[in-house]
Order: structure tokens, then C-alpha cells, then sequence
């Protein structure tokens, strides 16, 4: 979204649209569905009053929400209008073959350029924090698991005067969260998340992160969508970028060749494994065959010895 107003339910931005998938750009600040009869805006309610037609009566919501964003989070969502379809998205995204990233701007200067961010994240159950996640070795965090997150720094500049970093971020994994804690456990927590500042960075409009790319390998044609860049000067003034080490253009190209490169050599293994087991079973064809032959021929010898 390239716009600082709040959701609405006209306002709904469709950057994809066939037969079987929607692909929205989530307002920031609005949830995905609610079972509150008070929260009239979110983006179910939307995708109902945009397309009445399409909604499901099989289901609770109307419609089959691929995957999940944060209340506070913007950007590229699926959805999928029939229930095959949402079967044909899941899977992708349980194979962990699906590509995201997020753009960001997060507190500081981010010092390496590109880096892995590598927490276990857990359910906090400390008092007054069980909506939130914490990174392992914390008081109170419960059933951690490993999560991994790839950093590119994009630019630096200032928000509001104080020092920021626009940076491209790219979840290996999908637990609850995630982005959020990771920027916080190194010292760079994202720009406007009152959640994570514990209710300090509350002077900015609306959280800074934003799910710019939604890679999904469907067969036979994948679903490839950009949601755009709302961190924009021209959009808020706020951020003003003064120094630029990549493009979010050539950056975001370079992520899309080296996935396809790794679907590529997938699967070239996969045949290789196959060809494999195919010669296993064409040598235990041959192994069974000899000892059949084996013993015919031993059964001849035996009628010929006895005439």
C-alpha cells in the first residue's frame, strides 16, 4: 500500500487474480479474519464486500487464507477460492518451497551487510507477555524451535531524525513472529513495533515491515507477485534514505535465481534417486532370475544323472 490512511473496506488492493487464487496487498493494522462481531474491518470483510460471488459457504470465513500475516504486518496474502487449490498451496508451503520476503526498517545501523539470523523462537509465559514469542535462553520461553532468517541490508538513513536500516528480509522458517523477534534479539528492532519495544516505539503511524515478495511453485504455472515498496519517502517523509548499497530490484532478482537454481538441483537429485532405485530393482530382477536359472539347471542335471 502507498498510503499512509487507515483500512477501509473499499480499500482493498488485488495484485493477482485467476480462477483458482487472489492475491491481495494486506492493509497494515486490519486482521486477516476475526470471530468478533466488532472488528467489521479485516481482510475477509473486504474480499466479501469486493467479491460477494466468490466467497465459500463451506467454510467459516468465506474464503481459504493460504498462509498467515500479522495484524501490524502489510503485504502480499494468497488466497485460494476452492478447496483443491488451497490443498495445491499448502503443500508448498509444509515443503517449505514457497519464497518470501519481507521489507523492513529497523532501528540503528545495521553493521553486516548480509547475515543469517539464527534463534530458536519460543512462546513467552511470563506474566503479562503471552501474546508474544522470545528468543531461546529467555525467562519464561517455552518450547523453543530453530528458526533462521537471511538479512540484506538495502540502505541507511533516518527516521523522524534518528537512524534507521531498510532492510530485505527473507524467514527460512515460519514460526509465529518471527522477523519480529529476530530483529529485536540483535539490537535492531523494526521501526514502530510496540509489541516488541514494550510499548516505546509508538510514535510512527504503523509497523514497518511489509511482505514484498510471495513466491509459490504451483504446477503448471507458479504464482509470482510484488507487492511494491511502501517505505518511500514520497509516501512518508518520515524516512529520509541517505546512503544506498543495493537496489531492492537487483537484490530481490539475485534471491529469485539462486531458489530457482535450488528447485534446479532438487530436482536433478530426485531423478538421480529415482534412476537409482530403478537400477536396484532391475539388478534384483536380474539376481532372482540367476537363481532361478540356477536351479533348472540343477533340476536337469539331476533327470540326467538318473537316466
Amino acid at each position: 500500500m502507498t498510503s499512509t490512511e487507515p483500512a477501509s473496506l473499499e480499500n482493498l488492493r488485488v495484485l493477482c487474480q485467476n480462477d483458482d487464487y487472489i492475491i491481495v496487498d494486506k492493509h497494515w493494522d486490519i486482521r486477516i479474519d476475526s470471530k468478533m462481531w466488532y472488528e467489521k474491518h479485516t481482510v475477509q470483510g473486504q474480499l466479501r464486500h469486493r467479491f460477494p460471488q466468490l466467497a465459500d459457504p463451506d467454510t467459516y470465513y468465506g474464503f481459504r487464507f493460504c498462509h498467515q500475516l500479522d495484524f501490524s504486518t502489510s503485504g502480499a496474502l494468497c488466497v485460494a477460492l476452492n478447496k483443491a487449490a488451497a490443498g495445491r498451496a499448502y503443500r508448498c508451503f509444509k515443503d517449505r518451497t514457497v519464497t518470501k520476503a519481507y521489507l523492513s526498517l529497523v532501528r540503528g545501523w545495521v553493521e553486516e551487510e548480509t547475515q543469517t539470523l539464527n534463534f530458536s523462537i519460543g512462546k513467552n509465559s511470563s506474566e503479562g507477555r503471552t501474546h508474544m514469542m522470545c528468543i531461546e535462553g529467555t525467562e519464561g520461553c517455552e518450547n523453543p524451535k530453530p528458526c533462521q532468517t537471511e538479512l540484506t541490508v538495502l540502505e541507511y538513513g533516518t527516521y523522524d531524525g534518528d537512524p534507521v536500516t531498510k532492510v530485505l528480509l527473507q524467514p527460512l522458517t515460519g514460526r509465529t513472529h518471527q522477523l519480529r523477534v529476530h530483529c529485536s534479539a540483535v539490537g535492531h528492532p523494526i521501526v514502530g513495533d510496540f509489541t516488541y519495544s514494550l510499548g516505546v516505539d509508538d510514535t510512527p503511524y504503523r509497523m514497518m515491515l511489509h511482505a514484498h515478495l510471495l513466491h509459490i511453485p504451483l504446477e503448471p504455472q507458479p504464482l509470482l507477485v510484488s507487492a511494491g515498496d511502501p517505505f518511500l519517502p514520497t509516501v512518508d517523509p518520515k524516512w529520509l534514505p541517505q546512503r544506498s548499497l543495493r537496489t531492492l530490484e537487483a537484490t530481490v532478482e539475485a534471491l529469485l535465481e539462486q531458489k530457482a537454481e535450488e528447485r534446479r538441483k532438487s530436482r536433478e537429485e530426485e531423478e538421480r534417486q529415482k534412476e537409482e532405485r530403478r537400477k536396484g530393482r532391475r539388478g534384483q530382477r536380474r539376481e532372482e532370475e540367476s537363481e532361478e536359472q540356477r536351479r533348472q539347471c540343477q533340476e536337469w542335471l539331476s533327470e540326467w544323472a538318473g537316466d
